[in-house]
């Protein structure tokens, strides 16, 4: 079962980060320049934004098993119709709808698994549902660019479509049956949203995780400029960069189900460090590829929020982790943001790793604000 749900974020994960890959091939054919074509992303992270709390409030009566089938199908037919699109105007909304079932999917799949496995093997069993998206960067990105190359730009969305059926095929056949939860309703999920560790654990992943995004957009740049390597070496890297988040995404959920809120603030300062040793590192070609390892093994602090998550949310667990991945997606905007303002001010490509390490601090001082809340608050424990 947790095969079946690693297959959706395996899907996931190679339309979201292969789609950047295929600006090249896609923006010519669709009359457009690459920067405009940017916005076609941007049209998708803007999906999942939207998608994840409303899909997850709107379906709060809806069985998972169901919903996990739905949200897989709705995923597929948004990026046939992006393989189809016909222009640069219908590119932007199917993109759009394709972003809309990515958080709502991770969500519920995260909740189904951590129901499947033992209380203390909760932050495994979501770090092995993860782990397909981690996989998509080292395995799905280069085969949907490669099959763009050689087949045209069309086919890396059209594999993505094949995956996501055979995703909601494999939940057919292997998910449980299951009800709603006794007492669901739009109103109770709602409830997430006034609890403020619930914004806090969101706050620590939408800062915390913008310092990976803040380095990954421009690490090609900087290769090029900075370490003045090859451009073949430049999806090596990328590759690279995927290994070490997968092996981080597995160490996270195993040290998470020991200490979690330690852990957290532990891959944070990591993170920060392996950031702020990025300036140094650019300039050498070996150098990088173990400092880009170790921003990927940062990236495993996801699994220890969604788990958290879970912990927080009291009632309202399927909007409170939905709403994780769109966290993750205002990261994803605003680490590339901060990074680009301080390239236009002439701190130059390397700058992107002292801003990213600052990002990172940032969420581990919001973790420390979660902490000292729920020691401190006298609410109820559920609320802590």
């Amino acid at each position: 079962m947790l095969f079946s749900l690693a297959m959706g974020g395996f899907a996931i994960g190679t339309t979201e980060f292969a789609a950047m890959s295929l600006v090249p091939y896609f923006a010519p054919a669709l009359g457009i320049d690459e920067p405009t074509a940017g916005h076609v992303i941007s049209a998708y992270a803007l999906g999942v934004v939207v998608g994840a709390p409303i899909i997850a409030v709107l379906a709060a009566k809806v069985a998972r098993r169901t919903l996990l089938i739905g949200l897989m199908a709705m995923f597929a037919l948004g990026n046939a119709l992006s393989a189809l699109a016909p222009g640069y105007e219908t590119m932007l909304l199917f993109r759009f709808l394709s972003g809309l079932p990515h958080g709502a999917y991770f969500g519920v799949a995260a909740l189904v698994a951590a129901d499947l496995a033992p209380p203390y093997r909760r932050a495994q069993a979501v770090s092995l549902v993860m782990a397909g998206l981690t996989i998509a960067t080292v395995a799905g990105v280069p085969v949907a660019n490669w099959l763009g190359q050689a087949i045209g730009w069309r086919s890396g969305f059209a594999i993505v479509a094949v995956l996501a059926l055979a995703t909601a095929l494999l939940v057919t056949l292997f998910a449980p049956r299951d009800r709603a939860p006794e007492g669901a309703s739009p109103l109770r999920e709602l409830g997430a949203l006034r609890r403020r560790q619930v914004w806090l654990t969101l706050a620590a992943g939408a800062i915390g995780f913008g310092g990976l995004f803040c380095v990954y957009t421009y690490v090609a740049s900087t290769m090029l400029e900075v370490t003045g390597v090859s451009p073949a070496l430049v999806p090596v890297i990328l590759a690279v960069f995927g290994l070490g988040m997968t092996l981080g995404n597995l160490f996270a959920g195993w040290a998470a189900d020991k200490a979690l809120m330690r852990t957290a603030a532990g891959m944070f300062l990591f993170s920060a460090l392996a950031l702020a040793l990025y300036p140094f590192a650019a300039h050498h070609i070996g150098l990088l590829a173990l400092d880009i390892f170790a921003i990927g093994m940062g990236g495993g602090v996801g699994v220890v929020l969604q788990t958290r998550l879970m912990d927080v949310a009291g009632e309202a667990q399927t909007l409170a982790a939905a709403l994780h991945h769109s966290a993750f997606n205002v990261a994803n905007a605003l680490g590339p943001w901060l990074g680009g303002l301080a390239i236009a001010h002439g701190y130059g490509w390397t700058s992107t790793g002292w801003v990213g390490s600052l990002l990172a601090l940032g969420g581990v001082a919001i973790l420390g604000a979660a902490a000292y809340d729920a020691r401190h608050t006298l609410r109820k424990p559920a609320y802590c």
